[in-house]
């Protein structure tokens, strides 16, 4: 199978614009998450990693809503110093999302041209423009597994021979719709997140962009390679994961084989962790299941709350910054076991050799993905 290399990311989130102030954020415990008491978003007061309303994240932005906006600053920041070249007809654009441009419904009166605009084809194509990528962008949209599914989509193009290099943006800005339609679910914590803590209410809400860029090109290699990677379905509910976790642990079982790895290969799991009761658990179970319960876990939803079509992308660059470093960030939150199947939660910033790390993710509609990074 065709080596697969990440040369390039970038991170764009309220607590860095570039992956290295993201991650330096990180090491000083720093988090996004605050309380906010908008009523253009919710009745009342929520806690989230929300940008400033002020925040301008390119100059010439009249053009673009804020959600491209922020793919386009993120996809800069990955581009610049890459050596890859968009025309280039062996390079293609792939943008994840979960709602795009959906909160102009909130402001605007439904008609022929704004069911053009909100379409997230529209969004792609105006972005792959803007930096003049030749070929048609693609759009993935797989609820929570966006991130990770559109870096798994850009593999599969790469060792298909149709590409060479894939650029994957991910983003998401929070909405009055987006955030109302958790609240129904019931699933919004009343205070910061805790995941996998006994005492953990829900999930906070989360803005931010992602941007990896993969190739097949070994002089653009930068020291981390894609090895294995799965998706899969539970096929349980529409909203609830499966109570079992065998679905997700499949998953990291097939994506372990891909790798032509074993459980005792891996060094870090970054986790989905979104803090809500069923997840955290359903995901310990699965972890359990493929035989990782002994190596350290995070989640990093107390940082960046839940960024929704970027969370996987954004979490797995700090997934390939940790692997570089060798340094385990702790699970801001995490005080108490709150686990039927306990697994390694890590809770201190720790130093350790890193080489492999598996990065999951689950989303509605039971859809489940699962991937491993490492160092070469």
């Amino acid at each position: 199978m065709q080596d697969i290399f990440i040369i390039s990311d970038n991170i764009t989130s309220p607590i860095g614009l570039t992956t290295a102030e993201n991650f330096a954020s990180l090491t000083k415990n720093v988090s996004g998450v605050t309380l906010h008491n908008d009523l253009n978003l919710s009745d009342q007061p929520f806690y989230a990693s929300l940008f400033d309303h002020a925040h301008e994240f390119i100059s010439n932005h009249n053009t673009f809503t804020r959600f491209e906006q922020l793919l386009i600053a993120s996809i800069t920041g990955a581009l610049k110093n890459s050596g890859i070249d968009c025309a280039d007809n062996k390079t293609v654009l792939i943008i994840s999302s979960t709602k795009g441009n959906i909160s102009l419904l909130e402001t605007n009166e439904f008609d022929p041209a704004l069911k053009k605009r909100i379409a997230m084809h529209t969004s792609a194509k105006m972005v792959a423009d803007y930096f003049g990528f030749s070929n048609q962008p693609l759009v993935v949209s797989s609820a929570c597994i966006s991130g990770l599914l559109g870096i798994i989509t850009g593999k599969r193009l790469i060792q298909s021979g149709l590409y060479e290099n894939v650029v994957i943006a991910g983003a998401d800005i929070i909405s009055k719709f987006i955030l109302s339609g958790f609240e129904s679910f019931q699933a919004i914590s009343p205070e910061p997140c805790k995941p996998f803590d006994t005492n953990r209410k829900g999930i906070n809400l989360g803005e931010g962009a992602g941007t990896v860029i993969l190739s097949s090109q070994k002089k653009h290699a930068k020291g981390i390679q894609l090895m294995g990677v799965a998706v899969g379905n539970d096929a349980n509910h529409i909203s609830a994961p499966s109570r079992t976790g065998e679905e997700l642990g499949f998953v990291i079982k097939t994506a372990l084989r891909n790798s032509a790895f074993t459980a005792a290969d891996i060094d870090l799991i970054s986790a989905h962790g979104t803090a809500t009761l069923y997840n955290d658990e359903m995901e310990a179970k699965a972890i359990t299941t493929a035989g990782l319960q002994s190596v350290p876990a995070n989640s990093l939803k107390g940082y960046y709350g839940h960024t929704l079509g970027a969370a996987g992308l954004i979490e797995s660059i700090i997934s390939i910054k940790s692997l570089k470093e060798n340094l385990v960030l702790p699970t801001m939150g995490f005080e108490q076991m709150g686990l039927e199947s306990p697994i390694h939660i890590n809770n201190t910033l720790a130093h350790i050799p890193l080489q492999n790390c598996l990065k999951t993710a689950s989303g509605f509609g039971g859809c489940n993905a699962a991937i491993i990074f490492s160092k070469k």
